[in-house]
């Protein structure tokens, strides 16, 4: 295959060959989130898509603050996608020996179970959402030395506090409560991984031979890694109580972690792994210090370059690894904002009340209401508690403001808003902790698509919104590290891939922002303490 072929080359005889392809060689993304999973060729070196194929996931519900989602139909969908591509190229009349690698992309912290002899999931993913592991959050708490009940307690060695949403509170809540997962660990048959770590085990072989292992980015998200050594530590290990030899190997986000084992990518290296916010980061070529970018999805992930340096955050913040590039490379690090509840108040506002039709109506509803009074309803999206820079679990959601002149125009306008004041408190935190205010923030994710979001962003926050012309960052970021450790794309940050860009700069002044945001934070005093 291309990818082996190119490897064993001088490289001079490889951009010989390499300028030979139908407008060079490929690289794929397999870029499996929350909501879908999709398959991705891009031309090598650029933002060129040349075939793509996406298959919508659903979520499981099985009670309240619970979010789950099948892990075999998560597989099969990425081998849907796979399929369907690669029947796309055919049609282009391109062969799948142009494709020199594959990277992966995925949603961070859902945590996966599995049996390494049937290759069989011992449980359904518990997904980044779920909220069931809160009183597995006060349990360990009152395990704290001097029973301080510190929520920092870890965050020197992990970079993260306590809180439902990492991956070893789930496999902690997992093994304490699931007696076929506490089985297999002490069987020896049980593997752990986030959705990376099952894709690539399965996609190299499986139960037969299947490679375990994960990117430095997504164990950077367990509390199971030490954020300076890049090693699972055992003191996290110990406090948790969870068995090393579950978990996968750690390695750097572009490198070759093995072969794909059957189906039309046979033999092709996977080559590229981040979580999906870390490869949106790289996508964005957010790639020198100081540099930012939020994506806006289910929730809404801001991530600021810190450069090689961790930096420790005194306002709630997250310190995480923003990629590797290679084995033998520094890590670049990262302060993380991460906003629970973005496209997911719309999704709720349509699916819950039935006061939104469709996304697309969003924008137009909003922009009703400045025609209209009954206006300055704040809505805080607190539906499983309030991430950075607050990480209150016991916090829920309110509608503050609501007047008799009060529309659904004004509530979805209020949603739109919500995301952008979340935006602002991460911001706001960032700057705090960095002492550089941002001048412009790199936006991505679906709902950018939304020109008025990103107006009330630019002007409810003061910094520039520029968003690249292409849709992909997130899977480009993937692609992007494959391509680099097979060699047959550069990672340069003082030579970025030209995208074309979108600007919106800020309309209001500082005093009319700062009355927006302290109303924003007059609802947020009263979403606190609802579920306590």
């Amino acid at each position: 295959m291309l990818g082996t072929y190119l490897r064993k080359m001088s490289a001079t005889r490889r951009r010989s060959v390499t300028q030979q392809l139908p407008g060079g060689p490929l690289v794929g993304a397999i870029d499996e989130g929350t909501s879908s999973a999709r398959f991705i060729l891009f031309e090598a070196g650029t933002t060129n898509v040349v075939a793509q194929h996406q298959v919508e996931l659903k979520k499981i519900y099985p009670q309240e603050g619970w979010v789950e989602q099948d892990p075999v139909v998560i597989l099969d969908a990425v081998r849907t996608c796979i399929d369907q591509t690669i029947k796309k190229l055919h049609d282009l009349g391109r062969n799948v020996d142009e494709i020199a690698a594959i990277g992966i992309t995925n949603q961070r912290e859902s945590t996966i179970v599995w049996d390494r002899t049937t290759g069989e999931p011992l449980h359904n993913s518990i997904v980044w959402q779920d909220m069931r592991t809160s009183s597995t959050v006060d349990q360990l708490l009152d395990t704290v030395p001097n029973r301080t009940r510190n929520q920092n307690y870890l965050k020197p060695l992990c970079g993260l506090p306590f809180s439902p949403y990492f991956s070893a509170l789930k496999l902690r809540w997992l093994q304490d409560n699931v007696p076929r997962v506490a089985k297999a660990i002490n069987d020896g048959n049980c593997l752990f991984g986030n959705v990376d770590a099952w894709i690539i085990w399965n996609l190299t072989g499986g139960k037969d031979g299947g490679i375990h292992v994960t990117d430095v980015t997504n164990a950077s998200r367990t509390m199971l890694m030490n954020i300076e050594t890049l090693k699972w530590d055992n003191k996290l290990l110990n406090f948790f109580k969870i068995e090393k030899s579950i978990l996968p190997d750690i390695k750097s986000s572009a490198e070759v972690y093995g072969f794909i084992k059957g189906g039309p990518l046979d033999n092709i290296p996977i080559a590229g792994c981040l979580g999906d916010q870390q490869s949106a980061l790289v996508g964005q070529q957010c790639l020198k210090s100081g540099q930012a970018k939020a994506t806006y999805g289910t929730g809404c992930f801001l991530l600021y370059n810190t450069g090689t340096a961790h930096v420790d955050s005194k306002h709630g913040l997250l310190t995480t690894v923003a990629y590797q590039l290679g084995p033998r490379a520094n890590a670049v690090y990262a302060l993380e904002g991460s906003v629970a509840v973005a496209g997911a108040a719309l999704s709720w506002l349509r699916d819950n009340l039935d006061i939104l039709p469709n996304f697309g109506r969003a924008q137009s509803l909003a922009k009703e209401a400045d025609l209209l009074t009954g206006g300055e309803v704040v809505f805080v999206p607190a539906f499983s508690g309030l991430y950075a820079p607050y990480w209150e679990q016991d916090a829920r959601g309110v509608i503050c403001g609501i007047t008799i002149d009060t529309t659904t125009s004004h509530i979805v306008k209020a949603a739109l808003e919500a995301v952008c004041f979340q935006t602002r408190d991460v911001l706001d935190a960032m700057n705090k902790d960095y002492g550089t205010k941002l001048k412009n923030l790199q936006v991505d994710g679906g709902m950018t698509a939304n020109s008025l979001l990103m107006q009330l962003q630019s002007d409810l926050t003061g910094v520039n919104i520029v968003k690249p012309n292409m849709a992909e960052s997130t899977a480009l970021g993937a692609a992007m590290c494959a391509g680099y450790a097979v060699n047959v794309w550069d990672i340069n940050p003082d030579e970025p891939i030209d995208i074309p860009l979108t600007t919106w700069t800020p309309r209001f002044d500082e005093n009319e922002r700062d009355i927006c945001y302290n109303r924003w934070k007059m609802g947020v005093e009263r979403a606190m303490g609802w579920n306590s």
